[in-house]
């Protein structure tokens, strides 16, 4: 991955290190870089060790990830919104062998439409909760609820291009790299 600095500095985008966060509206005080640099505390609750935990994992990293979309490159919003899209919309069981399939997909994808670009909704638009909102989770039930209501509202900041990434998802599915998944 490359560094976020650089890729804000490729899309265009100056980065602010004071008052909240730019992009999703947190309440800090050193900006994308403390929401960053905070992202995982409001996970403590969650044992990612244990399997039925890994979809709250990719639930967060992608609405963190579409709650910040000018420090990736724009094939990373690809992924984490039909990632969204399969988990959310098609009922996929998600699991850390089909990440990797899913991006050798939209490799194979990209290639013929280099000017394929999502619309990306205005900063601090792209849903309510914050990675910030996790931390007044108390145990390990709220933390999930929260992550459930988070992934949720970003998906839906997102709904510009649900028709696009739908058919992205369906053409995974329909692939041979879900193939791979059934075995």
């Amino acid at each position: 991955m490359q560094n976020f600095i650089d890729q804000a500095n490729k899309n265009g985008v100056t980065l602010l290190n004071n008052g909240m966060c730019q992009f999703c509206g947190a309440d800090y005080q050193r900006g994308i870089f403390e929401c960053l640099d905070n992202y995982n505390n409001g996970l403590e609750y969650l044992d990612f060790n244990d399997v039925e935990n890994h979809l709250f994992r990719f639930l967060s990293v992608d609405a963190h990830a579409l709650q910040h979309p000018e420090i990736h490159g724009r094939w990373s919003n690809h992924f984490h919104l039909t990632r969204l899209t399969l988990i959310l919309d098609k009922k996929q069981t998600w699991d850390y062998k089909k990440s990797p399939m899913l991006s050798d997909y939209l490799n194979a994808y990209k290639q013929n439409r280099p000017n394929e670009f999502l619309t990306i909704p205005k900063p601090l638009e792209r849903g309510k909760i914050t990675a910030k909102d996790l931390i007044k989770a108390t145990k390990a039930n709220e933390c999930v609820e929260l992550i459930k209501k988070w992934a949720d509202e970003v998906y839906l900041s997102w709904s510009s291009n649900h028709s696009l990434v739908s058919q992205i998802a369906d053409g995974f599915l329909d692939n041979k790299y879900n193939e791979k998944t059934q075995r």
